[in-house]
């Protein structure tokens, strides 16, 4: 991983092939939806969904996507707006080198950018769990579900 080449990209006819034919491994797709479901929710949810492609050099590794300034829970508190993590697929064979952890990062990069003092990213419990990987960038459980996935949170102080 070149970390000068290392970018989100939107997703474009150019790279809509390359980004559909990410696939995890075969132990983690009870924990992530396929990236053509992902697209289709983008395309849905048009207003809150940030879809990347994560690119290295000219190859694109992996996929992201954020949620921004979606209402959490508006029948109890319609001001508790959120942005995060919607959805991570890194590619089976180009998993461990860093590629998650930047679009992470980078990902809330652009939710600061944007004014949130928080990303949120909920995760499958259970063996083979992402958990620890959010754990270890500084995510803390909030204690909440949203469905059956417990619920993390990353502060975002401003960059300076």
């Amino acid at each position: 991983m070149s970390t000068l080449a290392l970018r989100l990209e939107p997703v474009t006819p150019a790279n809509v092939d390359a980004v559909c034919a990410i696939s995890v491994r075969p132990d983690q797709e009870h924990l992530v939806a396929p990236v053509a479901k992902s697209l289709a929710e983008a395309y849905a949810h048009g207003e809150v969904a940030w879809p990347r492609a994560i690119v290295d050099g000219e190859e694109v590794v992996g996929f992201v996507m954020a949620f921004v300034d979606i209402p959490w829970a508006p029948q109890r508190d319609a001001a508790d707006v959120r942005s995060g993590i919607w959805r991570l697929n890194v590619r089976a064979d180009r998993q461990g080198r860093g590629y998650g952890r930047f679009a992470v990062r980078a990902v809330a990069d652009e939710l600061r950018r944007r004014g949130a003092g928080r990303a949120y990213v909920t995760w499958h419990a259970g063996p083979d769990s992402p958990e620890p990987f959010y754990l270890g960038l500084g995510f803390r459980p909030t204690g909440e579900l949203s469905g059956d996935q417990p619920v993390g949170v990353l502060d975002l102080p401003p960059a300076g």
